[in-house]
């Protein structure tokens, strides 16, 4: 994997200091495996903030995790607008507070409870293809009698 290396510059009494480090948008594509058209799409969406230089994106740390938050959240269901909520009150109070962590537990109640529907739908419809194919089975075992 080609990640970019951190900008290194001299500082006041001559030692290098290390700057912020940097990615470009295939760099994150690969880190994360996805498209970068899937990155452009997030950052059309606000999801993505990153600094241009001309035509070239330069993504820097914050970027790379809200990335990475976004595609969490999109495995475990949230919609883009449930992710952009909760990463604004994040960039509003990198520490967290109790209206975000609040709001947080709200949409994960919710992502939760409509989970246990899907699963209880899902074994309802594992118990109709069951009596199904034993229907079937027995047909079938008759008409190989016949």
């Amino acid at each position: 994997m080609n990640i970019s290396k951190a900008e290194v510059s001299p500082s006041v009494n001559g030692s290098l200091t290390r700057q912020r480090r940097t990615y470009s948008i295939g760099e994150l594509a690969r880190m994360f495996e996805v498209t970068p058209r899937t990155i452009r799409f997030y950052e059309q969406e606000g999801l993505l903030a990153p600094e241009r230089r001309g035509q070239t994106r330069i993504y820097h740390e914050k970027d790379r995790v809200r990335l990475k938050l976004t595609l969490r959240g999109k495995r475990l269901g949230f919609s883009l607008a449930e992710i952009r909520e909760v990463i604004e009150m994040y960039d509003a109070m990198p520490d967290g507070n109790a209206r975000q962590l609040k709001r947080l537990l709200e949409i994960l109640a919710d992502k939760r409870s409509n989970m246990e529907r899907q699963l209880e739908d899902i074994r309802l419809m594992q118990r109709e293809l069951d009596d199904v194919e034993m229907r079937a089975r027995e047909v079938l075992e008759r008409l190989d009698q016949n």
